[in-house]
């Protein structure tokens, strides 16, 4: 991250009580305000590992506890799908555009004619073509290729116009191939640091409990492994580049803005680290943060506290035997107030009731950083996605919150038909001790004895057998599991459900299932598209804009728009489309009016290829083209099997018949020369009288 020059060198945390109560009045704020739904995500998380919390409660002849892991079965069938159409082209979900207005590069230009150099240019300019008119002179300077952008300099010396070509001209587009170019740079950026992973974590935990967290990207120096070759063998020379970073935040320990809906309506965000000894020591390392502060709150112990969920989360019933030895630290990320800030240095002493954009960390009673937002613009570099969106609040929905009852209905009816089975599946006895001789054993085992004294015979020892109801319960479990399948949106049929009957036995039905269930997930990657997706590019090309020297090029547009998973789920469509276009253009009637170059561009990029790999330029073309056509010029011609000299020969390249026939008409042959059939007019000689095949010659008959 880059150092902002207005923070101060030395902070004294002593001189900003303020601060710290601030911080930690918020954050006790936003804890308050996070309750309820922390209760939610406690219940989703125990449907999901199959754990009966507190408020279940079961009578004193229930046996049965037995839980269905229906809602893990879902969880992870959504996340496997929602995965599964994010990273089908093993790529990062993020697609760069120019806007369909450019601002500040050109939408198209072109390669001016000779006639262009003849004709006289405007040695004064106009207003807006970047160019300036000194005092005194007699032409104006400046202008150049500005409305390139990131591409100018390789079309330096050349006779590049702006606008649309005329015909016979090349054209390009600048603002789609800078646009272009930094989506190849993001992704590359992405690749680098293993942001398909994060992202997955992060879909998991929205999945489950409603909302997933993303937090950058932040500058992370990454190590490139570099050998050169040497006289003497090979040389390990690894270097260090800056690449943006995206992390993975909990829930748990996020503590947003409670009165917000969106990040956009955020005030603050607060996120909560436990740390050992050795991750708060690390902090040193890391840019603005005051050693001092530090080596204080280690000198004075651990201070982090369990929360009431954490024993849950972590599957243990025991206080963290190691909390003593770890640190509870607040990274806070928002707006507060001149006042405060002008405590340590940061801030204006013109506007007391003015604010500030800051990240403050605060630990116990110490600041170990406090700087200046470092982001331009200013943004607080967190992404809150739901799963579902719930309105009126920034956390999401979850699958396990949607099916809570019908799991409930399908954990209850499932213990009511084991418990009934237990009674159904044994004999239960009547025994009249009367008609007995006192002081026998009742077991019952095969081949068992009792001895009767009186009454009649077979009357002492009953057998009862209670009715089975498992039967009703099962089927109402079944209707429960079809409810659960409504709730999600998800199909038993999604995760592998066998013996499926009805529509689903036969293709189209299945096809009309799978179509229907289809739509609940496009709403959820609709959901992924506009709160992750599309926010995670705009941070992303803006840390190019702000901190990535090295790709000058990609400088363009600067309102260019990432588009995440609505182009990914109409890619094959386009290129289907780009298909059938290309298919056009085989009508040599239409040709002339199709785009071949930006045709073929378009269609490799709709198929994620990379053009520039691939595809030609016009010159590029016109070099391959001749190269060709030396090729074919260069086999040698044969002659024609007749020996006839008069035969024409066929060339290289023409189309040879392979031994098929020659096709005629219908009629008589070429040698037929009475004039009656097909044969050329004006070709070969008439017969004359009394010659064969004369018309007016008599007839013969044969003896």
């Amino acid at each position: 991250m880059s150092d902002p020059a207005d923070v101060s060198s030395e902070l004294n945390p002593n001189d900003a009580p303020g601060l710290i109560s601030l911080i930690k009045g918020r954050q006790k704020e936003a804890e308050d305000g996070r309750q309820v739904h922390e209760e939610r995500w406690l219940k989703a998380y125990k449907n999901f590992r199959g754990i009966y919390d507190s408020t279940t409660q079961y009578t004193s002849t229930e046996k049965s506890k037995v839980f269905i892991k229906i809602t893990k079965t879902k969880v992870l069938a959504a996340y496997g799908q929602i995965v599964d159409i994010l990273f089908a082209n093993k790529k990062f979900p993020i697609t760069v555009d120019s806007t369909p207005v450019p601002e500040g590069v050109a939408e198209f230009a072109h390669l001016g004619t000779p006639l262009d150099q003849i004709l006289p240019t405007d040695p004064y300019g106009y207003t807006g073509d970047g160019k300036n008119l000194l005092p005194g002179a007699m032409e104006a300077t400046g202008g150049g290729l500005d409305y390139l952008g990131g591409i100018a300099p390789e079309y330096e010396g050349t006779n590049i116009k702006k606008g649309r070509s005329r015909v016979g001209e090349p054209q390009i587009s600048p603002a789609q191939e800078t646009a272009r170019r930094m989506e190849k740079v993001i992704h590359d950026q992405l690749t680098g640091s293993n942001a398909v992973t994060t992202l997955r974590n992060s879909i998991f935990e929205s999945a489950l409990l409603g909302t997933g967290i993303i937090k950058g990207p932040f500058t992370f120096s990454k190590t490139v492994h570099k050998w050169n070759k040497t006289d003497s063998g090979k040389e390990y020379v690894p270097y260090t580049k800056d690449i943006p970073k995206i992390e993975t935040v909990s829930c748990w320990d996020l503590y947003p803005d409670p009165m917000a809906t969106n990040m956009d309506d955020c005030d603050y965000v607060i996120q909560r680290h436990k740390m050992n000894r050795t991750q708060l020591r690390n902090l040193m390392d890391m840019p603005m943060f005051d050693p001092e502060a530090i080596r204080e709150v280690l000198s004075g112990g651990g201070n982090y506290q369990d929360k009431y969920f954490e024993s849950v989360i972590r599957d243990d019933n025991h206080l963290d035997r190691s909390a003593s030895e770890r640190f509870e630290v607040l990274e806070y990320w928002g707006c507060v107030d001149s006042a405060f800030m002008n405590e340590i240095g940061i801030g204006s002493d013109e506007d007391e009731l003015g604010q500030v954009q800051v990240n403050v960390w605060v630990c116990g009673n110490q600041i170990l950083r406090a700087v200046a937002n470092p982001f331009t613009p200013m943004r607080i570099p967190y992404q809150i996605f739901p799963y579902e969106i719930s309105p009126y609040q920034i956390w999401g929905i979850g699958i396990p919150e949607n099916m809570e009852d019908a799991q409930l209905l399908m954990n209850g009816h499932v213990r009511m038909a084991i418990d009934n089975l237990s009674l159904a599946g044994n004999l239960v006895f009547d025994v009249d001790e009367t008609s007995l001789v006192p002081g026998q054993n009742y077991d019952i085992f095969p081949g068992k004895v009792f001895r009767r004294q009186s009454g009649v015979t077979g009357t002492a020892v009953n057998g009862i057998k209670f009715p089975n109801t498992a039967g009703e319960n099962i089927q109402m479990y079944d209707k429960a599991r079809q409810l659960a399948d409504e709730e999600t949106g998800i199909p038993s049929i999604m995760h592998g459900q066998t013996g499926v009957t009805g529509t689903g036995r036969t293709a189209a039905g299945l096809s009309m299932l799978l179509g229907s269930a289809g739509l609940s997930i496009k709403t959820v990657i609709k959901n992924l598209d506009d709160h992750l997706l599309k926010p995670l590019g705009e941070a992303l090309f803006q840390w190019n804009m702000q901190f990535n020297n090295e790709n000058p090029e990609s400088v363009g547009d600067l309102e260019i728009k990432p588009k995440g998973v609505a182009s990914v789920m109409q890619k094959e469509v386009r290129s289907q489309r780009l298909i059938a276009l290309l298919q056009t253009v085989a009508n040599p009637t239409l040709a002339p009016f199709i785009k071949i170059p930006n045709l073929i561009k378009e269609l490799a990029i709709s198929q994620d290829i990379d053009p520039d790999s691939l595809v030609n330029d016009m010159n590029q073309a016109q070099i391959y083209a001749e190269m060709l056509k030396g090729m074919q010029n260069v086999q040698p011609e044969q002659q024609p099997e007749s020996g006839d000299p008069q035969a024409p020969s066929t060339g290289a390249g023409q189309q040879q018949n392979m031994g098929a026939p020659t096709p005629t008409t219908a009629g008589t042959q070429p040698t037929d020369l009475t004039g009656a059939g097909n044969s050329t007019i004006g070709v070969g000689g008439v017969p004359a009288a009394g010659e064969s095949q004369f018309a007016g010659n008599a007839p013969q008959f044969e003896e």
